[in-house]
Order: structure tokens, then sequence, then C-alpha cells
């Protein structure tokens, strides 16, 4: 059984309780994969490929948010000029596919116009399930675009698909997205100390 295991009365308690649940989830994934991840960004950050992200709901907003972080932070004191695009931002886009087409095809359609073979794509999703996702893992897959697949529960089929899962064992959504968060922040944060002068590291603020 998950976080919670039984009903709160006080909300400290379950604070409390609820960063202990984030603080266990973290420790759970894997250092090997997230290098593996990082040697993907910076190989697509340092040519000239672009790295998609994508999810839904709370998912979207952290692939909307990773491309602040990872466009404008990674480039910051380095000689990397990351492209970066959130295929959950553009509101147009999405509604004129899920209308016409199928809410299942929104990340794929887009995929399917703008990504080229050794692009990246990075796709957020607690339950590693949703259709969207999976179709636009498995275009990525077959069409030589690198696939880095954030998960929670049990993985689901994104896992299955991706080059890389960074996966999170916990069963609670907001644990497994404020863990995908920090993850997002941590690889943008460790690919732009990772190419500055070694000096520089302890004279920035990060």
């Amino acid at each position: 059984m998950g976080f919670p295991e039984n009903q709160f009365q006080d909300a400290g308690a379950y604070a409390r309780g609820y960063f202990d649940a984030v603080a266990a989830a973290a420790a759970t994934v894997d250092g090997e994969k997230l290098a593996e991840a990082a040697a993907i960004l910076a190989r697509v950050y340092g040519g000239p490929g672009m790295v998609y992200s994508c999810g839904n709901g709370g998912s979207a907003a952290i692939s909307n948010h990773l491309v602040c972080d990872h466009c404008k932070l990674v480039q910051t004191d380095t000689a990397l000029t990351p492209r970066v695009y959130s295929l959950s931002s553009h509101v147009e886009m999405i509604t004129a596919i899920g209308n016409d087409y199928s809410y299942d095809d929104i990340f794929l359609f887009q995929l399917r116009s703008l990504a080229r073979p050794g692009d990246a794509l990075i796709s957020i999703s607690s339950s590693g399930n949703s259709e969207n996702i999976v179709r636009a893992c498995q275009w990525a897959r077959d069409n030589d675009v690198a696939v880095i697949a954030m998960t929670g529960f049990e993985g689901g089929r994104s896992a299955a698909l991706a080059d890389v899962n960074l996966h999170v064992d916990a069963d609670n959504y907001g644990v497994i997205e404020d863990v995908h968060q920090s993850l997002m922040h941590v690889l943008a944060q460790y690919v732009r100390q990772a190419h500055m002068e070694a000096d520089l590291v302890t004279k920035r603020v990060f």
C-alpha cells in the first residue's frame, strides 16, 4: 500500500509523511540510467538535433517547464546550444489534432512533422500507459529518435519502449510528479555544470 496508508487529521503530519515518501521514491531512481539520459541529452545539445518533451496534465506542466530549464539554463556558461520543444505547449495544434483525428495522436502527429533521426524525446507519464505517450514513444523508437521515458507505478508500456527508463518506484501521483520534476532539474543542472569551466561552477547560482 502506498502513501497515504491511513487518514490524517493534521496537515503538518501529512506533509512530513508526504516528504518522506518523496525522499523514498527519489532514492529508487537508477543512477546509471540517469547517466545514460544525461549522455543522450549532451549529445543532442552539442549538435544540430532537437529534444522534444511531452506529458498530460501535471506531466504537461513538467514538459513545458523542461523547455525553460533545458534550453535557457543549459546554454548558460557552456558552449551547448540546446534546441528544446514541448509537444504539450501548443494548444491550437493539440486541439486541432484531437478534434480532427484523435487525442491519442496529439504528440505522434507533431513528432511526425518535426522530428528527425538523431533527435530525442523525453516522455513524462506516471502510469507510462497514456495512449498518446505510448504512440509517441513507439514512433520515436521506429524512427531513430532516442526515447527517455519518465515513469512511475509499474512503468507501463512507455517504459518498455524507452532507450532509457527513468522509473520512480511509487504509487502516489503527486510523489511521482515531484520526483519527475526533480529529475528534469537534475538533468539540466548536471549537463550544464559538466560543460562549464570548473572554476565557474561554485561561482554561479543553480
